[in-house]
Formats: structure tokens, C-alpha cells, sequence
């Protein structure tokens, strides 16, 4: 078996080879690579990701790509965790007991991971400059602040966004670090989701969500702090997008409730079950309209007007600079399954794979997966928006200028 506590009470064979402190490790040096591959990708488009973040452009032509940075850094990354899992394999030899007591070793890997993002590295030729800004705008950022538009608000809000996807890694980071400094307790054993209590693992799952939940309330307060302007409205956007980050915690405090309620109480256990299917359904729905609408200011849920219009394809808008439409359609498709990866809990065959540590492993990846690809599309509306009008950054309102939606792009198909 692999993993599922009520057949098998041992460490699972995928945790033997790749305990928790590695795989969380792998996701955040996946991270790194895939930030890279965004900037690099975009560059190839002609998109000037640095300038919307408001990030210092290169000087002259011998300082290295903000992409070739990123690749750097993450093979730096690479190499260390790479090094650190050979000698975990050396010591342990997937004996049981000989990867619980060795848990030092990945615990150590996540300590010279953290500081690797903050020790200047310029003699292995990494740009410190870059990490620091990051270290800088997580400062800001986990707090629920906001830059102004002119100091980079743009990027505070994708890297807000990006830390959604990461909630339950970040738990999985809690979960370590408790497990380790848990007295008698081991980092590589089964990981114990209530260590610490019922409670804290789900406070630390609902932080991102919190975070972006106050950007939006600032960038609310802003609107109704400055003079009218019809091209930015009185805010109510920003409350809608406040809402839709509201609908996670329903999902994650029912999700606690439905893992510790009395299996006796047959009711309460129903109840607690079509309560939290109903949290999951208004979240994932609201979150891919809000994708789709909003965020990457598609036409497909507007007006019959809009998105049949003759001068773009079909639910979508005039600029297109990531790809061709199918490529939009295909993503579409992919954000509304990934967006419901909690369906599997649906099926009855399915149901218990979803306990296994592999399982959960997986969504997360795919959640990752699903946050990386929509950045590539994020950033290009803000690229569009920025581009298409005579207003900052600032100054736009998402999908509500010009009419709306596709009618403020010109069809530019054909250079792609």
C-alpha cells in the first residue's frame, strides 16, 4: 500500500524515497525554475515582465537575463537538495527506522535552501539583487500590505497569488517543523496533519488567502480614497475579488471539521460533508470564473456581444501575444479540472487514494502547475492593459475599461 493510515499504520513506500522535508523542497526549487521559464518565455514575446513589476531593467548587455538569473539560482538549488537526497539514500537505505532517525539530514537541506536565498552567493556568479527583492516584497506581502502601483504593486500581487497555491505546503512546512521539534518526534515519519493540534495547520493553510483578502481591501480603501474616476469605478471589484478569496476558508475549516467528526454521528458527518462540498464547488467555480473574466480578461462569460464579436476568436480577445487560440481554449479546459482536483473525494474507488501521501504530493504539484501556467497569461493581460491604453498601471480597472473585455484589442493573431 502506499500510504493510506487506516491499512497500513507504517511509513509508505513513496515516503521511504522521498520523505516530506524533500518534497517540500522539490516544490519550492520548482518554483524558482518555473519563474524562470515564465520570464524567459515572456522576453521571447516581447513582454517586459521587469517593467511591470517595477524591477530594475539590465544596464548593459554583460549583466546576465533576469531569466538566466533565475535558472542559475535554481540550479544552485538544485545541486545542494540534488546532494543533500544522495547522502539521505546513502545513510537510509529505505530502512524504516533509519529514515526517521537520519530526519536531520532533509531538515538541514531546508535550512541551507532558506539560506541560499539570503547569503550574498556573487562569487558562484548569483545575483543577490534579485533575492533580495524578494526577500523585501515577502516582507511586505505577509503581512497583507500593498505597494503603490509606481513600486511595484503588480508584482506584490503575483507573488500573493502564487502563495494561494502554496498553502498546503506551507502547512506541510508546519507540519515539519513541529514533527522535528517535537519531542521523541521525527521530520521523515508518517506526517502527523494534526501536530500542534487540530487547529494550526489550518490557520497556517488560510494565511495566503488572508493576505490576498486585504490587498484587495486596500486597493478598495484607495479607490474610495481618491477623486472619482470613471475608468476605475467606485471599487466594487476589488470586494468581489475580496469575496472570492473569503470562499477558501469555508473549504478549509470544513475540511478540518469532516477529518475529526465522530464517525458515530452519521448526521452531523453528512451534514459536515454536503456543507464542505458546497464550500469546495462556490470556491473552485468563483476561482475559475475570476481566471477566466478577470484575471486573463476573456470574453467568454460576457455578454452574447462580446464574446461573439467578429473581430476575435470566440470567447476570447483581440491581442493574443502568448500563442494561438486553441493554446487559450486548451488552458481554459485545464484550469476548470485542476480548479476540482478535490472531485476525486467523490468517488468511492477513489476516495482512500486521496489519503496517500503520493496522492497528496500530487495535487500539489498540480496545483503548482496550474499557478505557473496562469502567470503566463496573467502577466500578459497586464501587459496588454498597460499597452493598449494612455493609463498606468494603476489607473485600470480589470475588464472595465474601453467598453470591456475584447473590445479594447486590436487583433494582432497573425504576428504570433
Amino acid at each position: 500500500m502506499d500510504g493510506d493510515p487506516r491499512v497500513e499504520p507504517q511509513l509508505d513506500s513513496f515516503s521511504l524515497t522521498f520523505p516530506l522535508p524533500y518534497r517540500i523542497a522539490f516544490i519550492v526549487i520548482l518554483a524558482v525554475w518555473g519563474w524562470g521559464a515564465n520570464l524567459h518565455f515572456l522576453y521571447i514575446r516581447k513582454i517586459d515582465v521587469p517593467s511591470l513589476i517595477r524591477y530594475p531593467g539590465r544596464t548593459n548587455s554583460n549583466q546576465l537575463s533576469h531569466h538566466h538569473s533565475a535558472y542559475r539560482l535554481a540550479s544552485l538549488l538544485s545541486l545542494t537538495s540534488g546532494a543533500s537526497i544522495l547522502i539521505f539514500w546513502m545513510f537510509t537505505r529505505r530502512d524504516p527506522q533509519r529514515v526517521i532517525d537520519y530526519d536531520w539530514i532533509p531538515m538541514t537541506n531546508l535550512l541551507v535552501l532558506a539560506a541560499l536565498f539570503v547569503v550574498p552567493l556573487r562569487r558562484l556568479s548569483v545575483s543577490h539583487t534579485g533575492r533580495s527583492r524578494l526577500l523585501w516584497t515577502l516582507k511586505r506581502v505577509s503581512v497583507g500590505g500593498l505597494a503603490e502601483a509606481k513600486d511595484g504593486k503588480f508584482g506584490d500581487i503575483l507573488l500573493a497569488d502564487v502563495l494561494t497555491s502554496y498553502a498546503k505546503i506551507l502547512g506541510d512546512l508546519y507540519v515539519c517543523l513541529c514533527m522535528f521539534l517535537t519531542h521523541n518526534g521525527s521530520a521523515t515519519d508518517r506526517p502527523d496533519r494534526r501536530c500542534g493540534g487540530d487547529v494550526i495547520v489550518p490557520l497556517v493553510m488560510a494565511i495566503p488567502s488572508a493576505i490576498r483578502l486585504r490587498q484587495c481591501l486596500i486597493e478598495y480603501v484607495r479607490v474610495r480614497r481618491a477623486p472619482y474616476n470613471a475608468s476605475v469605478g467606485w471599487g466594487g471589484q476589488h470586494l468581489a475579488n475580496a469575496l472570492k478569496y473569503s470562499t477558501a476558508f469555508p473549504v478549509i475549516v470544513l475540511s478540518a471539521l469532516v477529518r475529526n467528526v465522530d464517525g458515530a454521528n452519521k448526521a452531523a458527518a453528512t451534514g459536515l460533508y454536503r456543507a464542505w462540498l458546497l464550500a469546495c464547488l462556490v470556491n473552485s467555480l468563483y476561482s475559475f470564473y475570476w481566471d477566466v473574466a478577470k484575471d486573463w480578461d476573456l470574453t467568454l462569460f460576457s455578454e452574447a456581444r462580446k464574446r461573439d464579436a467578429p473581430d476575435h476568436p470566440f470567447g476570447l480577445r483581440r491581442r493574443l501575444l502568448i500563442h494561438k487560440p486553441g493554446v487559450y481554449y486548451a488552458v481554459i479546459v485545464m484550469d476548470l479540472i485542476l480548479r476540482c482536483t478535490w472531485m476525486i473525494k467523490l468517488s468511492p474507488r477513489l476516495d482512500h487514494i486521496s489519503d496517500f501521501e503520493s496522492s497528496i504530493f500530487l495535487v500539489q504539484f498540480l496545483e503548482v502547475f496550474r499557478r505557473w501556467v496562469w502567470i503566463f497569461f496573467r502577466v500578459e493581460t497586464e501587459w496588454i492593459r498597460n499597452t493598449s491604453t494612455g493609463l498606468g498601471v494603476e489607473d485600470i480597472l480589470m475588464n472595465d475599461y474601453l467598453g470591456g473585455g475584447g473590445g479594447a484589442y486590436e487583433d494582432d493573431d497573425e504576428e504570433d
